[in-house]
């Protein structure tokens, strides 16, 4: 694993829609890659940016500057154009833009105390969602659902959270999901479950939205960490895998039914007196750690590319995990993760390369190293 002493330069990190492309901003511009082979598609030197966020593989991309240029203040959020290099439309604000968040149809621009939703088409506003002081401008959306919803943080003392629809905006429940206040959460690719890590970050859950219900949890560890990233696996149907990087360095998965039931069943014993939403938490077949994933203490975002049923050298059935890791000190990482029946895991680093050292002159070459 590259070394973690150099100094953090990487401001912002995102997957797009389908996890097939990743952004990167930093002091100087942003650059944009093809998460599959690492190969740069787009670079551009600017100044610094907060925000990078891509409309899956289209040229359309919103971005927040971090102020060091007029132009690109923390209140403007500009819809750029990779074709043209220029802006399409800039919308302007009176505090500082803390989250963006777009789908074919909408447009999510998070404030401090206050959610924008626009028609990305018109970009004209169809809601203004007063909030509680959202000083880090967390947020989930859910851009493939058809109703394309959205969570906000509903309290500053418990961990609640507010799920809108934004296709016609309307409230649709409030769930409340830990004690303290929440640090992540994520939805699911259809949409229907909601994951939550509060700021504790000892326990991981998961919701069934339309029912406002708690179908999951899950136990990360016992010592308080922070919770960075949370993901879910692709499956456009019942979710299958969920993983998490904290603050300890260490990247947990967690199965959830879809990927459980084609592996073993639980503790029978243990689910026969004890509902199943708790055995969740204590069955160790659900929860396999890798520690030292990543450098302890630096921020990461993550995807899951895929998870699929394979056999494992010993021709056993095994379901395979690939798992995609942006760190802030400057590196990406492709992991692989197979899990057997008998709950025996194995991993493997397949890629790793530095993404601050990457740049368009050096473009051909970063090809030919792709196998």
């Amino acid at each position: 694993m590259a070394s973690s002493s150099a100094p953090s330069h990487i401001i912002c990190a995102s997957f797009n829609q389908d996890n097939s492309l990743f952004s990167v901003g930093t002091k100087d511009g942003f650059k944009i890659f093809d998460a599959r082979n690492g190969r740069l598609c787009y670079e551009k030197n600017l100044g610094g940016f907060n925000i990078v966020e891509m409309l899956f593989g289209r040229s359309l991309l919103a971005i927040v500057g971090t102020g060091e240029q007029p132009a690109m203040s923390p209140r403007r959020l500009c819809l750029f154009n990779t074709i043209t290099g220029v802006s399409k439309k800039d919308l302007n604000f009176r505090t500082s833009i803390l989250a963006v968040r777009l789908s074919m149809t909408r447009l999510v621009v998070v404030l401090h105390d206050r959610t924008f939703v626009y028609d990305l088409n018109r970009t004209t506003i169809l809601e203004e969602i007063e909030t509680i002081p959202n000083t880090k401008g967390l947020c989930a959306f859910a851009p493939n659902s058809e109703e394309c919803y959205l969570a906000l943080p509903a309290s500053t003392s418990k961990g609640s959270a507010l799920v809108y629809k934004t296709s016609k905006p309307e409230l649709i429940c409030q769930i409340d999901a830990h004690q303290a206040p929440l640090a992540a959460m994520v939805f699911s690719s259809n949409g229907l479950y909601l994951a939550t890590a509060s700021e504790k970050g000892t326990m991981v859950r998961v919701h069934f939205i339309t029912q406002a219900t708690k179908s999951h949890s899950f136990r990360r560890g016992t010592y308080p960490s922070t919770i960075y990233s949370l993901a879910f696996g692709p499956s456009l149907d019942l979710p299958d895998v969920l993983v998490a990087t904290s603050s300890s360095g260490s990247l947990h998965m967690f199965f959830l039914d879809a990927a459980r039931n084609g592996r073993r069943q639980g503790n029978t014993l243990l689910s026969s007196v004890i509902p199943g939403s708790v055995t969740d938490a204590l069955d160790p077949a659900n929860h396999h750690v890798i520690h030292n994933v990543v450098p302890a203490n630096i921020k990461s975002c993550l995807a899951v590319h895929g998870v699929e049923n394979s056999q494992n050298s010993s021709k056993l059935p095994a379901l395979k995990t690939v798992i995609y890791i942006i760190t802030h000190d400057g590196y990406f990482r492709e992991y692989v993760i197979g899990t057997t029946k008998s709950n025996e895991s194995s991993w493997s680093l397949e890629r790793e390369f530095n993404l601050l050292e990457a740049g368009l002159s050096n473009l051909k070459q970063n090809e030919q190293h792709v196998d």
